[in-house]
This record gives structure tokens, sequence and C-alpha cells, in this order.
């Protein structure tokens, strides 16, 4: 699938306000260029999710004038097994960025899971969003309320993506938009309700985020 093709299904998106339907079969995609696309692995994609977009806020950083800080770590853990944060327990099934120690940590198994599951577009959903965390952080970003976090960040991780794939640090393959949007249907939440802290947006309301970072770049988010 091209640049192009995937840019035009996300616009298309946002106007319909309606989900793709698509298999589960993870082909292979979303590889570094002249990677074998036979030998991708999920360590592969998770090393390259993480190292690519830091190396893409290190530069928008550079271009605002300002040094962007990397995380001081990226922590796999298993179940309940993760690292607190401000005092709070890690919870299974779960990706988060803690502010406390500026680090980012992610349930293994679960991303795994997805990863075999929906494909490895889920990897490319869910790290470059907790980056979005973690820059919201730096620029010390305001937010009434935890949605509107949480569908910003979803909206710099699809910026990241489409930067990556502009410049040529990631190829796409079909069926890669598919694994896209069903990452963000699966994520979103089964209400509109905007007041609960926990709120992450609506699987259209996440869709219609990343969709605009896509087409548009970080900075219209």
């Amino acid at each position: 699938m091209t640049r192009a093709t995937l840019r035009r299904l996300l616009a298309l998106l946002v106007l319909a306000g309606s989900v793709l339907s698509c298999g589960l079969a993870r082909p292979p995609s979303m590889n570094p260029p002249g990677d074998a696309q036979q030998d991708d692995t999920f360590e592969d994609d998770v090393v390259s999710a993480r190292t690519l977009t830091e190396e893409f806020w290190k530069q928008q950083f550079a271009r605002l004038g300002r040094t962007y800080r990397p995380i001081t770590e990226f922590i796999p853990y298993s179940g309940a097994d993760g690292p607190g944060c401000g005092g709070r327990p890690a919870v299974p099934n779960n990706a988060f960025y803690c502010p406390a120690g500026h680090f980012i940590a992610f349930d293994r198994d679960w991303m795994e899971a997805l990863w075999s599951d929906m494909g490895d577009g889920s990897v490319y959903v869910i790290i470059p969003h907790e980056f979005g965390h973690a820059v919201q952080a730096q620029l010390r970003s305001a937010f009434q309320l935890n949605v509107q976090a949480e569908l910003q960040a979803d909206c710099y991780a699809g910026g990241t993506l489409s930067a990556l794939v502009g410049s040529g640090a990631l190829r796409t393959e079909p069926g890669d938009e598919d694994e896209l949007l069903l990452s963000l249907e699966a994520a979103g939440d089964p209400t509109d309700d905007w007041l609960d802290p926990a709120a992450h947006g609506t699987a259209e309301q996440r869709q219609a985020s990343f969709a605009e970072g896509y087409r548009s770049g970080v900075g219209a988010c």
C-alpha cells in the first residue's frame, strides 16, 4: 500500500466516521527499508518503533530550538509485575508513560499478542502514542480532561508515522491500513463519556485524531 493510499483511506474515515472490517492475518509490513520482510520479529518492531519515534521527536524539537529529552527507560513487564508510577501499580494489558520517572513501560505479553493477532501496525500505534505523552510532559501541555491528552497523543502517533513513512524510514505494505484502524478501534472507549477521568475517546474519535495527525503532521495536533 502506498502512503497516498493510506492518507486517502484515513481521510475518508474521518469524513464517514466508519470503521473498516479486516482480517487478523499479519502480513509482512512496517519494515525499515532493507530488512528482510520474512524475518521481522516482535522485538525488531518494538526496537524500531522506539528508536525511530525518538529520533523523529529529537529532530522536531531541534527545529523549534529546543532539546528533546530521551526517556530514561523503556520497560517491558508481564501482567502485574510492571513498575509503579507515582504510587500507583502497573496493571496488566497496558502501556503507559510515567511522568514521575520519565519512562515508558508496556505489558510485553499483551502487546505481542496484539502484534500476532492484529499485525505489526499495532506496535506503531501504541509506542508512538506513549511517546506522545512524553512529549506533552516536556512541552508542559495542559488539558482540562484526560481524553484531550489521549486524543492528542493519538494525533501525535499519526503524525509520527506519516513522517517516518514519508521520509522512507518505514515502508508500508498491503494490509497496513487495516492493522492501524483495527488497533485504534480495539482501544476505543465503549461510550462517549468525556468526563470519565480514564477516558481515551471512542474508536471513531481516536481514528479521527490519528488521521488528522497522519494527514497534517504533528503541528496540527
